[in-house]
């Protein structure tokens, strides 16, 4: 795979762009137990829909956290929290993401650098929402290396279906055969081979090479290779 065959790179945001576990445990974990106000009971029945195991701070790789939308989240703890509303849920994770600490694999400003001055287009397509993804990273200092960041709330259905990575290669103007699509679920890479782009897997969310390889082009440890990965020169580029 060389510089020539694309001319952009499309990224996901958790897992990817952030380390997914680095970024999110911490997070899940003050979540749950902040809206489960000292009953031990509710804790456990909101971890369990989350499928995240407050002993250990581990998500399941199943966990709808990882590549579903902030819907399903509100939709799976609506139960559990019956006394507050469908908005009023969604409003408190729609708060508490956007304050999320985002830990990246790599330092991201070279990284991105070396890919804009090769003459890449970058985007981010995300299943989170439009506004926290760009308070993400807003907060790293990446924001402006992004032609267009989408959210699952940006105006197309979300990942697995291609329509988001599709908006953002016609954005573009490009072809999505011109575009990779970066991306650490099997969502990322099923919506990206739907789209008809190339697709490169990453090892920084939570499901391993075997899972994403049948639906990868490549798959690296993390998007730090991705400069090597395209042939370009990897000076300035940390891992």
């Amino acid at each position: 795979m060389g510089i020539d065959d694309i001319r952009a790179v499309l990224f996901d945001k958790d897992g990817t762009l952030f380390d997914f576990a680095a970024s999110w445990s911490g997070w899940a974990g003050k979540l749950i137990l902040d809206l489960a106000e000292g009953n031990e009971a509710r804790a456990r029945a909101m971890a369990r829909a989350l499928r995240f195991d407050l002993d250990s701070g581990v998500f399941e790789p199943s966990s709808p956290v990882i590549a579903g939308t902030l819907e399903e989240q509100v939709h799976l703890l609506a139960p559990v929290l019956p006394e507050r509303s469908f908005a009023e849920i969604r409003a408190l994770l729609h708060q508490s993401a956007t304050g999320a600490q985002m830990v990246a694999p790599v330092p991201l400003a070279p990284l991105l650098g070396t890919l804009q001055t090769a003459g890449l287009t970058l985007g981010v397509a995300t299943n989170d929402g439009e506004a926290p993804a760009r308070a993400h990273l807003t907060r790293a200092g990446v924001l402006g290396a992004f032609a267009h960041v989408l959210g699952y709330d940006s105006g197309y259905t979300p990942k697995p279906a291609p329509d988001m990575l599709l908006g953002f290669a016609a954005r573009i103007g490009l072809a999505p055969g011109d575009v990779v699509m970066v991306g650490d679920s099997t969502h990322d890479l099923i919506a990206g081979r739907a789209a008809g782009m190339i697709t490169v897997g990453v090892l920084t969310g939570l499901a391993p090479r075997e899972v994403l390889a049948p639906h990868a082009d490549a798959v690296l440890p993390d998007i730090g290779h991705l400069p090597e990965l395209l042939g370009l020169p990897m000076t300035g580029v940390g891992r």
